[in-house]
């Protein structure tokens, strides 16, 4: 970094504010620097920052299914947002998995990481304990809360309410969901939401017509599958999320079951697919991009010393499409 700033002739804090980025500079002595550092092929030592800080610059977003495009938009955003903190995402993948949800932010406080962004699948409050512990800022993005910790969730009370409307306008009047599994993290306040705001439009969402699975598109062919063969098949399914509805739409098919003819179908998240399927995926939105702008503020809040847990509530919109 000194021959660096020689070279340019600045000082070597100049040098460091314009590869962090944390300090604004003159647009003449940043194109100094940075063509100083290509002349000289400089790079930065990561490790050796690390040590001198106590902190990398690496940030951990912890997911269930980077499959799922959700949370792949989620990590495009927030890598987008630390890029000028000079920091970097990685991805890491649990497949749902407590075990591994375990392991990584294990890994996250033994390599230092900067901060972790984690969406639970099986997680329990009590296994957050260690990360929180050594002082690494950590932000949730969740449906529940997840005690003393940043927060970013869902707010789908007007959006679920729409999407009832729009059900029952259709005459509707059996409602199911295909739901996520009883051991998630929280229990499955999607499907809670959904009963209670059904009760309000005079419908019900009776045991019987409630199947449960992993969030894929498995056990979306599985759970409608399930459903068509109850005594009395729901003319409304919900699902948890796109991918489960997107496996409806195949079991449908392949039942020979028109959507929405016979069945109007609803999803959650609007994912980047749901308005290429066929029929297009009527949905519940809850904007990945927003979810991850928000999340790297909190991250960015943590770091720069603010001590006060914060809850952010993203606003989930309705989507109407032709599945309903």
């Amino acid at each position: 970094m000194a021959d660096v700033a020689r070279a340019a002739g600045v000082s070597s804090a100049t040098v460091s504010y314009v590869l962090s980025g944390k300090r604004s500079v003159a647009p003449a002595t940043r194109a100094a620097v940075e063509a100083a550092v290509a002349e000289l092929g400089f790079t930065v030592n990561s490790a050796a920052r690390s040590l001198r800080t106590g902190r990398s610059s690496l940030v951990a977003l912890i997911v269930p299914d980077i499959a799922n495009p959700f949370f792949a938009q989620l990590a495009a955003t927030l890598q987008e947002e630390l890029r000028g903190l000079g920091m970097h995402v990685v991805v890491c993948n649990t497949g749902a998995r407590r075990d591994e949800e375990r392991a990584l932010l294990a890994e996250a406080v033994q390599q230092r990481f900067a901060g972790v962004v984690i969406t639970p699948f099986r997680l329990l409050a009590r296994d957050m304990e260690p990360v929180m512990n050594s002082g690494i800022p950590v932000v949730v993005s969740a449906d529940v809360s997840f005690g003393p910790v940043d927060l970013v969730t869902p707010e789908a009370r007007a959006a679920t309410r729409q999407a009832l409307e729009r059900v029952t306008a259709a005459r509707r009047r059996r409602i199911a969901m295909i739901a996520g599994p009883r051991d998630a993290t929280g229990g499955d306040p999607r499907l809670e939401l959904l009963r209670t705001l059904a009760r309000q439009f005079g419908t019900a969402l009776p045991r019987e017509l409630v199947v449960r699975g992993e969030h894929t598109r498995e056990a979306g062919a599985a759970g409608f599958a399930e459903l068509m063969g109850r005594r009395y098949r729901p003319d409304a399914v919900f699902c948890a999320n796109d991918v489960i509805a997107v496996g409806a739409m195949d079991k449908a098919r392949e039942l020979g079951i028109d959507i929405p003819g016979d069945v109007a179908l609803v999803g959650h998240d609007d994912a980047a697919f749901a308005s290429l399927v066929r029929p297009q995926l009527t949905t519940i939105r809850y904007p990945a991009e927003q979810v991850g702008r928000a999340a790297a503020q909190l991250l960015k809040e943590r770091l720069d010393g603010r001590s006060v847990h914060r809850t952010v509530q993203v606003r989930a919109e309705f989507v109407a499409r032709a599945s309903v």
